[in-house]
């Protein structure tokens, strides 16, 4: 079953600038209009098509809040601060981007009546008690990122409750693709890196811990189904079902650039989660969500050596341009 279409609707994406936001406006710019609100310290105005409205502002901004979402249909919320290592560091300041914003956010959706589309993510399970997670595992975060997307995520359900307003809420797995960079892109884009190098590539630990990897194209689709499902007040796991560890992650890697880098190991990473893996049976059925990119092909399109791009009918293809972006 394809993605519904979304047509002649008003939409916001908040980090629209940024990795995961970016490739959302691609995909909705054609056909809608298209609004971003992004303070662009970490998202890249040239990933931006013409003719998107651009509001530069802070996402906890009450006023810059209210211009962005002024007659809106449908709200993308991604802007946050997704550093785990900030988040532990300075947890105050955390909050603020990734709850009371998004506090701010919802009540401005209220005033307009939007539907609002939350990116979680599946550090609110902190360490499985068993695989593949499913969304009525035990939820114990072990960051304050984690504790600040998990109390997003149970905000958005209870606006839907309490208010009737229409939100769904994503609990990302690894999300890899085009446009992941900077220093919190992900192991996907420090191994492409070295590997291009001929550097060695570094495994934190002995590489047999896993990781559910989804491409981004795949996160898009799933976005874009929330956007007009009937599924509201819900909260559904975004991966592939598939699990592979940081070993094979690595040699995959080496594989297809060519490399003859080392695979090399170092000491783990304190707090480290050991396995992680999603059941993506809910999003199935009731959303009808399926990936479509594997692991292998969406690293050679990395590479260049192969096009992973959506059909028409869901998104578009996903477009290339020049930048640094952010998981956001």
């Amino acid at each position: 079953m394809d993605s519904p279409a979304i047509r002649d609707r008003t939409v916001l994406v908040t980090g629209g600038a940024g990795f995961i936001g970016s490739h959302l406006v691609d995909a909705l710019h054609p056909h809608n209009e298209v609004r971003v609100l992004d303070t662009f310290t970490t998202g890249d105005r040239a990933y931006l098509p013409e003719g998107v409205t651009v509001i530069d502002g802070d996402v906890r901004d009450p006023i810059a809040v209210q211009e962005a979402a002024r007659g809106v249909d449908i709200i993308f919320h991604h802007a946050a601060l997704v550093s785990v290592s900030q988040s532990v560091d300075a947890p105050r300041q955390s909050n603020e981007t990734n709850l009371e914003a998004s506090l701010l956010l919802l009540e401005q959706a209220r005033q307009e009546d939007a539907r609002v589309v939350v990116a979680s993510s599946a550090a609110v399970y902190g360490h499985p008690d068993e695989l593949p997670v499913s969304e009525t595992a035990r939820t114990n975060p072990t960051s304050p990122y984690g504790v600040q997307k998990l109390a997003l995520d149970q905000y958005a359900r209870l606006y839907e409750e309490l208010y009737g307003l229409e939100t769904v809420a994503f609990r990302y797995f690894n999300v890899y693709g085009p446009r992941q960079q900077g220093p919190y892109s992900g192991v996907i884009s420090t191994f492409l890196e070295q590997a291009r190098a001929g550097e060695p590539i570094t495994i934190e630990g002995d590489g047999q811990q896993s990781r559910d990897f989804v491409h981004v194209s795949d996160v898009i689709r799933a976005n874009l189904r929330a956007a007009t499902t009937d599924a509201v007040g819900e909260a559904y796991n975004i991966g592939t079902g598939q699990r592979t560890t940081i070993e094979e992650l690595a040699e995959t890697i080496r594989d297809a650039t060519g490399s003859s880098s080392p695979i090399v190991h170092r000491e783990p990473r304190p707090g480290d989660i050991r396995h992680s893996g999603a059941d993506t049976s809910k999003a199935s059925r009731d959303l009808g969500f399926e990936t479509r990119i594997s692991l292998e092909s969406g690293i050679r399109s990395l590479v260049g050596e192969g096009a992973a791009t959506l059909p028409d009918e869901d998104t578009g293809p996903v477009q290339e341009r020049q930048g640094s972006g952010s998981f956001s």
